[in-house]
């Protein structure tokens, strides 16, 4: 009991602190979600309306639209992929060739440049880079593989990929590197055992690296989708939710409802959304990786 309570008392101050710092702005978003607060009222405060904003968000023509973007292509579609190549990448660096050849210092060196990009930037450079007389365009075109230029970012069939490759330009380095570091903990004795029990190259991967990955991959995967639901950035610097509305996602959305339609009361009712269905996801993600670990131990 002592033990308890010492550990109680040193961690209280950090408690408090982080109570007062995203319990209070969560519980006054809540409160705000059930007004219709303006921005241009915000001096007189709104009036309750109740559940009304989130009956009218459920109603929203829109919001399939929204929901498919910011679940298919800002999610599933950006996350997936991040893991891939960064798992791939994080494979190659470790590979004997790089070694021997003493590049793969400078190959991470390398990978460091766009993950400490800001977003901003990175933004900003790739609409230079995809723009019609940008220098893909150009390439494209050098190479035979298009006839005219393509507005990357007005096309609907283009526009999404792209804003995927700028994410994954960003982001893909960070998981890179973690990966590399787990991959780097790996005990040669697994796969020199492995060896002599005659494993091909795919079953060296599939049951000695992959387990000792699986923790590091868990824990980038649950970081990533947390990061990309709720990205804002990337979407709204590349093409504003458009052409139109064809990129909105819900990030974007409270943007707009807040900050275009002055509706605060509306857009925080959209921020509840939000962070409920993160939370909802986070604890069976948890408990998914909790039961694994237990199976694992047992």
């Amino acid at each position: 009991m002592r033990d308890r309570l010492f550990i109680a008392t040193m961690l209280l101050p950090t408690m408090v602190l982080l109570v007062l710092f995203y319990g209070y702005p969560i519980l006054d978003n809540l409160r705000i979600s059930f007004t219709d607060l303006s921005l241009l009222g915000m001096k007189d405060g709104g009036n309750w309306v109740g559940l009304d904003n989130y009956r009218e968000l459920a109603r929203s023509g829109e919001l399939g639209h929204i929901l498919f973007n910011t679940f298919v292509w800002l999610t599933a579609t950006s996350v997936a992929l991040r893991l891939l190549i960064g798992l791939a990448v994080a494979l190659l660096l470790n590979t004997s060739s790089l070694k021997h050849l003493r590049v793969a210092s400078v190959a991470r060196f390398a990978l460091l440049i766009p993950w400490a990009t800001p977003p901003i930037v990175a933004v900003v450079i790739w609409r230079f880079l995809l723009e019609q007389h940008g220098a893909v365009n150009d390439a494209l075109i050098a190479l035979g593989l298009i006839d005219r230029p393509i507005a990357f970012f007005a096309d609907l069939r283009t526009v999404w990929p792209s804003i995927v490759v700028i994410m994954l330009w960003n982001t893909v380095p960070l998981i890179a590197l973690s990966l590399l570091s787990s991959l780097q903990t790996v005990p040669e004795e697994y796969y020199e055992a492995a060896e002599l029990d005659g494993a091909t190259h795919w079953q060296k991967f599939r049951f000695v690296t992959l387990p000792f990955l699986m923790p590091a991959i868990l824990v980038l995967g649950l970081m990533s989708v947390f990061w990309s639901f709720n990205n804002f950035v990337f979407v709204w610097l590349a093409t504003g939710a458009g052409p139109g509305t064809f990129t909105n996602v819900l990030a974007t959305e409270i943007y707009l409802k807040a900050f275009v339609d002055f509706r605060l009361g509306y857009s925080s009712a959209i921020g509840m959304v939000m962070a409920v269905i993160m939370a909802l996801f986070g604890v069976f993600y948890l408990r998914l990786v909790a039961q694994r670990q237990l199976e694992e131990t047992l």
